[in-house]
């Protein structure tokens, strides 16, 4: 198995959006993947947590246009 660490020796999460797997490294193709994540249940929450920072940053943009 290949070493996915990153120079810190921490290990680089990521959920594939085709299998809705978590993988252990950058094992599929770049288009099907989100992360990287720290941990292995953050990877598993992807989508919830893109979902989270997409309706935070609607909400950032609102505020600023109503200056």
């Amino acid at each position: 198995m290949t070493d996915w660490r990153r120079f810190d020796g921490r290990t680089e999460w990521w959920f594939n959006t085709k299998t809705g797997q978590v993988e252990e490294g950058p094992q599929s193709l770049g288009t099907d993947r989100l992360g990287p994540f720290e941990t292995r249940e953050d990877a598993a929450r992807a989508l919830e947590i893109i979902a989270e920072r997409s309706r935070a940053w609607a909400d950032e943009d609102a505020a600023e246009e109503d200056y």
